[in-house]
């Protein structure tokens, strides 16, 4: 997990634009069928942006990674296709 310390001007601004997208901490977001509330602002995780989060079902804090076309309407191709490029550590 990346510290906010150790981001790149480049990362702080991607998890801006990510949380100003509604994904910051306290906010509802329904992915994948379900519904969490993220109890973590936006943050880099494997070459992506991701978010620690609950839900209803499940009150343990998880990683939930967010969707590339996130990333892609945030900043563009060329930063997320250079992001995927890194290799994901498992968890």
């Amino acid at each position: 997990m990346s510290s906010h310390s150790t981001l790149s001007a480049e990362e702080s601004d991607v998890c801006a634009r990510v949380k100003r997208l509604g994904y910051g901490k306290s906010k509802t977001i329904r992915l994948y069928g379900e519904e969490y509330v993220a109890v973590s602002d936006p943050f880099f995780e494997g070459g992506g942006v991701a978010l620690r989060v609950t839900t209803k079902r499940d009150p343990c804090v998880q990683i939930l990674r967010l969707p590339v076309t996130i990333l892609q309407s945030v900043v563009g191709r060329s930063f997320v296709s250079a992001a995927q490029s890194e290799p994901v550590p498992h968890l």
